[in-house]
């Protein structure tokens, strides 16, 4: 356990990820570090869970990393200040349904409950868990953690670290882990690298890249509801997601290339544009740092030059360039940004950004174990959702691919945009992909 003295001094500057999000900050009220601001994720799991190993190990996870204890303060720069390790809650729900499909439904409205309940970032700590019991032999577990202390890929290390610890406990042993590198240490990492010759190297080829260069933005039209952030999810047919593989390997890129390529393709119907500047998530962490729990994700800009481009295979291949030169160098925004100051001036009050994302399962975890227990990541998500976690203001296409289809969603301000306009633009979007991977070779 952390001592007061310790807490003292567990003090630190905040990342150039955190003095972003300041940027957006509407104090603990809203925004970044407002209580809407989660990451939610949801494993089904087979197997009976023995609750009070479950509590135990969840205090271990908080216990072993600082970020899920530490509270940012917003005044006078910011920092961030580490506290003792507190039990995180565990709620435990009774769910009806019998087996079969409504158990796949009833476990997902399980997330949306979870995510909708407000998580307040100056209380830590900034972890919680959900476990819903079908019956003895079917549970689903819901970890909750608040976006500005852990991203996607920290809760994968938190359920790693979860699953060990439980292991250890519903044994009756302390948990043998091995020393983690924490997130402070890594603010002091990227102050020590900042004028290193990677940091230059980096911030030469987005000067370069990104010379005259301004985000994509989409058009507003204020619906008078209250701000908040819904979303729109979609499914297509194993056809569809059989093609994208294909195609990607045909060219040698990623499903997310071939994704990304049909979205520019998508973008520059509708504006004409041709040169598009998409931002992407990267997942901002060195190696050392693998294991840490905190916000380390980046925002990458992605431009790509339609210019010249005659067929879809064109597209993919400048798709292709443009994602490994930009993920090549990645870094905080707030370097990027300082190479290219006119990068984010297209955005205001009546044009916001849109954000584009894919990952693939089993990225998530698949059939995992915890001892006598098996998990697997709920990645499948179909309800609409008219309030979700916050996002700021615009849009973040997330795309899904699995070997059977390709699972959406849309977050979108729904104070900014009309839900008939959203749907519109996914129909169209699937459409797109659906004839460029269809016919590469044909004229765009």
């Amino acid at each position: 356990m952390t001592t007061t003295s310790e807490t003292q001094q567990a003090t630190a500057a905040l990342s150039l990820q955190q003095q972003f999000l300041c940027i957006f900050a509407q104090g603990f009220e809203a925004g970044p570090f407002g209580p809407h601001y989660t990451e939610v994720f949801g494993w089904r799991v087979r197997g009976r869970v023995d609750v009070q190993a479950m509590r135990l190990a969840l205090a271990d996870v908080v216990e072993r990393h600082e970020a899920l204890r530490t509270v940012v303060h917003l005044e006078n720069g910011g920092a961030q200040s580490v506290l003792p390790a507190v039990q995180p809650e565990l709620l435990l729900v009774d769910l009806d349904e019998p087996p079969g499909a409504d158990r796949d439904r009833r476990a997902e409205q399980l997330m949306i409950e979870a995510e909708t309940r407000p998580f307040p970032v100056d209380q830590v700590p900034l972890l919680r868990a959900v476990l819903g019991r079908f019956d003895e032999q079917d549970s689903v577990l819901v970890l909750c953690a608040h976006h500005s202390a852990a991203d996607v890929w920290s809760i994968q290390v938190i359920l790693r670290d979860l699953a060990e610890s439980y292991t250890a406990r519903a044994a009756g042993n302390e948990p043998q882990l091995p020393e983690v590198t924490q997130y402070r240490d890594y603010v002091v990492a990227q102050q020590e690298e900042a004028a290193g010759p990677t940091v230059a190297a980096s911030r030469a080829y987005w000067r370069e890249t990104l010379r005259g260069a301004k985000i994509m933005v989409a058009p507003v039209h204020r619906t008078g509801q209250t701000p908040a952030t819904s979303y729109h999810r979609f499914t297509t047919d194993a056809h569809l997601s059989t093609e994208v593989s294909r195609l990607a390997k045909a060219t040698r890129s990623s499903p997310f290339m071939v994704l990304l390529a049909a979205f520019t393709v998508f973008v520059n119907r509708r504006t004409q544009a041709t040169d598009i500047v998409v931002p992407t998530f990267g997942p901002g962490r060195q190696h050392r740092f693998q294991s840490t729990v905190g916000s380390f994700f980046n925002f990458v800009p992605l431009r790509v030059d339609l210019d010249g481009c005659r067929t879809f295979r064109d597209v993919v291949a400048r798709t292709r360039t443009a994602c490994i030169g930009a993920f090549s160098h990645e870094l905080p925004l707030l370097h990027v940004l300082a190479e290219a100051p006119e990068l984010m001036s297209s955005v205001g009050p009546d044009a916001v950004p849109t954000l584009f994302q894919a990952v693939q399962p089993p990225y998530l975890m698949q059939g995992n174990r915890i001892g006598d227990l098996e998990y697997t990541a709920i990645w499948r998500r179909v309800i609409q959702q008219p309030v979700g976690s916050d996002t700021p203001d615009g849009m973040i296409w997330s795309m899904h691919l699995s070997n059977t289809e390709v699972v959406g969603g849309l977050s979108f301000s729904r104070h900014l945009f009309e839900r008939a306009g959203v749907e519109e633009q996914v129909a169209g979007f699937l459409g797109v992909i659906g004839e460029m991977v269809a016919d590469p070779d044909s004229a765009i």
